[in-house]
């Protein structure tokens, strides 16, 4: 473990997108990047899918057996406004890290730049303004499978910063006990968790992989209200039977010992900072390090095929 820094501090932006509006959103993404870099923050998280957003509530026309042309047509709105990385959206979120000299974390929709797929990604921008890391979500959860497919590129990628080694995992992935487990293999200090999950349960979950990886969690979330949604779609009436708020959000920071260092964000969109004590790290460790006096190597083995 090699921590540098003794502070971070955090910036982690629940906020809506302009939905189905990459342009927008990304701008939006950048005023909040230029926020953060004006408070002196050292990282900003956003959420999964933020650019051009999580379509939270739409069925696209899938059932067992059959699709409609009119759900294709609401998807190839979708595939549309998804990102080509590397490409002229990335290269604004990279400018703006860069003027900013922060760490960013960016949920998008990512469009293959070869075929016509679309995965799940997360991406990691140094303060350089370089991609340093690209994680393709592994599996989709439930009827998300009929929008993205399943990762392997960066499928355990970690960065090594100042403020010690940064990864995560995105929304349900973190219920993969072994990607969990390699993730603490590879030392993580400051785990990022992005999420559409607003579930109670789900601050279980950001509490249990602090204190289990002895790291830091930022958990991050959406605000989304279903009048944000255009009304442009053949499936629009499929929200009908939805609350308004249709992501409340959640966001939170856990620390090693799983305790909020900031509490669950409900109901608003905000940016929150919070400077974590990366000392903390090696601290809680003392009795328990999963990968290290706690692991019994000599009775289990973790495998990665990790595609660089």
């Amino acid at each position: 473990m090699k921590i540098l820094a003794d502070k971070c501090k955090v910036a982690v932006v629940q906020a809506a997108p302009i939905l189905f509006d990459k342009t927008k959103t990304i701008a939006k993404a950048v005023a909040y990047i230029e926020a953060a870099g004006a408070e002196k923050a050292d990282l900003i998280v956003f959420p999964e899918a933020y650019v051009p957003c999580y379509p939270r509530g739409f069925s696209y026309g899938f059932v067992v057996g059959s699709r409609t042309m009119k759900g294709r047509e609401d998807w190839k709105v979708y595939y549309d406004e998804s990102v080509v990385v590397p490409g002229d959206e990335t290269a604004k979120i990279a400018e703006a890290a860069q003027k900013a000299g922060i760490y960013v974390g960016l949920g998008i929709s990512e469009r293959d730049a070869v075929n016509a797929t679309l995965y799940c990604t997360y991406l990691l921008f140094s303060p350089e303004g370089e991609i340093v890391s690209k994680h393709r979500k592994l599996k989709p959860t439930g009827t998300e499978r009929c929008i993205w497919g399943d990762g392997h590129e960066g499928a355990i990628s970690t960065v090594e910063t100042p403020f010690g080694t940064i990864g995560g995992l995105i929304c349900w992935e973190n219920y993969m006990p072994l990607a969990r487990a390699a993730l603490y293999q590879k030392g993580v200090a400051i785990y990022l968790a992005p999420t559409a999950d607003n579930r109670e349960e789900w601050q279980c979950t950001m509490r249990h992989i602090a204190a289990e990886g002895r790291c830091f969690v930022v958990g991050c979330n959406q605000y989304v209200t279903k009048s944000m949604y255009p009304e442009r779609f053949h499936y629009q009436s499929e929200l009908e039977s939805l609350s308004e708020e249709l992501c409340p959000g959640g966001s939170c920071v856990v620390d090693p010992y799983g305790k909020y260092v900031i509490e669950p964000i409900w109901n608003k969109e905000m940016i929150a900072y919070a400077t974590l004590d990366m000392a903390q790290v090696p601290l809680s460790r003392m009795d328990f390090d999963p990968t290290g006096h706690y692991a019994r190597p000599d009775v289990f083995e973790l495998i990665v095929h990790d595609n660089k």
